[in-house]
């Protein structure tokens, strides 16, 4: 394997493991790993035919910053809590920044119902317009997956700013398919990472629900 020609790929994917253990932490850190590391995933999927992917880099650059900024600007839990992870503040709290760059003020919550239902919807009306795309104007070889991670991304991504707990089963979804799909398409880095991810998502699942837990009590 050359190495030279994979330092993309190596990059991206140790950036991507950063960012995926500060994401376990619920730490704020993941926003700016993850904007350097989508920067030159933009690059590194374009010369590969990921057109799907590459596009949906420039959205994560755009849901970066505003994850990032809906971390920092939450209002932030009552002090002297024996938790890092607070549950849904209460509407009288007044914001104030946190401390530290590392410090995330949101709380964590679950996704209400009918917004589950509505992206839901989203997701799979984005998943046939970005499949009608690549089959229309590209010559992806795997329309079908890379349109389908590519749209249910783009939920978890939102989803994961606003720090709902069931962002994790979406990443668990798309963490399996897309390992595969690099795998598939020669990108062995990366396609190792995914499978990496599947693991941490399902702990980070129950991380954050013990964190809630101990919140709520």
């Amino acid at each position: 394997m050359n190495f030279t020609l994979n330092w993309l790929d190596i990059v991206t994917t140790i950036l991507g493991l950063a960012y995926i253990l500060f994401e376990y932490k619920a730490s704020v850190w993941m926003w700016v790993v993850g904007f350097a590391m989508q920067v030159l995933g933009i690059v590194l999927y374009y010369q590969k035919g990921l057109y799907a992917d590459c596009s949906m880099e420039f959205y994560y650059l755009a849901m970066t910053v505003y994850g990032f900024w809906k971390w920092k600007t939450h209002p932030s839990p009552p002090k002297g809590r024996d938790v890092q992870l607070p549950v849904a503040s209460s509407s009288n709290q007044t914001p104030s920044p946190s401390e530290g760059l590392g410090e995330a003020s949101i709380s964590i919550t679950h996704m209400p119902r009918h917004i589950a239902l509505r992206w839901s919807i989203i997701m799979v009306s984005l998943w046939a317009l970005i499949y009608w795309l690549l089959v229309t104007f590209t010559n992806s070889t795997v329309p079908l997956a890379d349109s389908f991670t590519t749209a249910l991304s783009m939920v978890g991504i939102w989803a994961l700013a606003h720090k709902y707990l069931e962002q994790w089963f979406v990443w668990i979804a798309v963490d399996v398919v897309t390992s595969i799909l690099y795998f598939h398409k020669d990108i062995p880095f990366k396609a190792s990472l995914y499978a990496l991810y599947v693991v941490i998502a399902i702990l980070g699942y129950f991380k954050w629900k013990r964190s809630m837990a101990a919140a709520s009590h």
